[in-house]
C-alpha cells in the first residue's frame, strides 16, 4: 500500500517509537503512584518527554507542557478554561471542527464569535484582523496550516495583533507540529495545541497542550493525582493541573522518541522532504485535464498536503478506486473543516486529501500521479 493520508495520522512510525511502546507495555509503573523502580522510571520518562517538549516548541518549561489524548483534548481544554461566557472569541474559515465545535458550544453559553474569512486561494488575510477586535474580545484560536489544502496562516502577524491588542493568540498544530519549525517565544504564542499522531510520527492517543508565560487554565478535570491526595481541588503546578488520572505513559513513552527522533533527523530536514513530494504531486497534477487543485499549491509555504477533485466524481468515490485498484490510501469527504469546503463549493463533492510524510519516497508521488492520470482519462 501507498500511504497517503498522513494529515490523518502517520502510519509508518520511527522503529525507536514503536520499541519504546511495546518496552513501556513490559516494564513501565504508574507514575507518582509509587517509589518502586517502575514507577520512578515512569515518572522520569514522562517528565524527560515534557522537557523535550519544551524544547521543541519554545515553551517557556517543561511544567509548561500537559499531556492530553489528542490536539482535539486540548483545544477543548484551551477553550473550556480560557473562554467565559461574556467574552468575544475569533478564529479563520479553515479551523477544523475541534476549533469550531467547542467555540459553538461556548456561543451557547453566552460567548460571541467572529470567524475571520478566506481571502484568495482560502487563505484568511490577517492584516483584516483588527477590524473584528471588540473591547470584549479574548483570544483569537486559529490553526497553523489548513488540514484541507495545507496553506499555512500568517500566524506571525495574528500573534503580533494579538500582543499588541492584549488578545490571548491560541494555536492548532495538528497539521504542522513536526514538520514546520514553531517557537512560541519567538512566534509570540500563548497556548499551543499539539497531537503526536501526525507530523511528530509518535502513537495515537498523545497530544499535548504548553502554556505561554503567565498563562493559567483551572482544571480540565479533577481526580487522582498521586500527591495532595486531601486537598479538594486538583493540584498540579503550572500545566500539570490539567492533568487528572493516570497518563498514558506507553504512549508518552513513544512519543519520547518521536520528539527525539525529530531532534536528531530536524524539522528543517523533514519540511524539505515533504515539500519537494507535495510539490512534485501538486505541479504534476495541476497538467491532468479534469483535475482541479485547491488552495496555493505554487507556495512552498504550506504542509505538505494537496487537495483536488477530477471533474464532478464524487471524492469517496475516488478514494474507493485509488485504494482498491491502484493501492494508494488517501481520505475524501469534508475533513471535518465545514466552513473551508463551504469556501471552496465543495460541500455535496468533498475533497480527494494526498498528504504526505518523512517515510514516503518519490516513487510514491509519482504512481499517485500516474493513477490520478489514469482515473481522469
Amino acid at each position: 500500500m501507498i500511504y497517503l493520508d498522513n494529515a490523518a495520522t502517520t502510519l509508518h512510525k520511527p522503529e525507536a517509537v514503536k520499541r519504546a511502546v511495546w518496552d513501556a507495555m513490559e516494564t513501565m509503573g504508574s507514575s507518582g503512584r509509587g517509589a518502586y523502580p517502575a514507577a520512578l522510571e515512569a515518572s522520569r520518562m514522562i517528565y524527560e518527554t515534557r522537557e523535550l517538549a519544551a524544547e521543541f516548541f519554545g515553551a517557556p518549561s517543561p511544567v509548561s507542557v500537559a499531556f492530553t489524548s489528542n490536539a482535539t483534548e486540548a483545544l477543548n481544554i484551551a477553550v473550556s478554561g480560557l473562554i467565559r461566557s461574556k467574552d468575544h472569541v475569533i478564529c479563520t474559515q479553515m479551523e477544523h471542527n475541534s476549533v469550531l465545535r467547542p467555540l459553538y458550544r461556548k456561543e451557547k453559553e453566552g460567548a460571541q464569535l467572529s470567524i475571520l474569512p478566506c481571502g484568495d486561494q482560502g487563505i484568511p488575510d490577517m492584516s483584516k484582523l483588527p477590524e473584528l477586535f471588540r473591547k470584549n474580545t479574548r483570544a483569537v484560536i486559529c490553526t497553523h496550516a489548513s488540514n484541507v489544502t495545507g496553506d499555512l496562516n500568517d500566524i506571525r502577524t495574528a500573534a503580533e495583533l494579538c500582543r499588541e491588542n492584549g488578545v490571548l493568540f491560541i494555536l492548532d498544530t495538528a497539521q504542522t507540529a513536526g514538520s514546520i519549525p514553531i517557537h512560541m517565544g519567538e512566534m509570540k504564542i500563548d497556548v499551543l495545541c499539539f497531537t503526536g499522531h501526525k507530523g511528530l510520527m509518535g502513537p495515537q492517543g498523545t497530544g499535548g497542550i504548553c502554556l505561554g508565560e503567565g498563562i493559567r487554565i483551572p482544571a480540565f478535570k479533577t481526580g487522582g493525582s498521586g500527591v495532595h491526595s486531601f486537598d479538594r481541588e486538583q493540584p498540579g503546578q503550572g500545566a500539570l493541573v490539567l492533568e487528572a488520572g493516570t497518563l498514558n505513559g506507553h504512549g508518552i513513552a513513544g512519543l519520547h522518541e518521536a520528539f527525539s527522533f525529530l531532534k536528531q533527523t530536524t524539522v528543517e530536514a523533514v519540511r524539505e522532504k515533504e515539500q519537494k513530494l507535495c510539490s512534485y504531486f501538486c505541479r504534476e497534477a495541476a497538467r491532468i485535464p479534469g483535475v482541479r487543485l485547491y488552495g496555493n499549491t505554487e507556495t512552498k509555504e504550506r504542509a505538505a498536503v494537496a487537495a483536488l477533485n477530477i471533474r464532478d466524481y464524487d471524492s469517496a468515490a475516488v478514494c474507493d478506486e485509488l485504494a482498491e485498484y491502484y493501492g494508494i490510501a488517501v481520505r475524501g469527504g469534508i475533513h471535518c473543516a465545514p466552513l473551508m469546503h463551504r469556501f471552496l463549493g465543495t460541500e455535496k463533492q468533498g475533497a480527494v486529501r494526498f498528504s504526505f510524510s518523512w517515510y514516503n519516497e518519490m516513487e510514491e508521488a509519482e504512481q499517485a500521479v500516474l493513477a490520478l492520470r489514469e482515473i481522469a482519462g
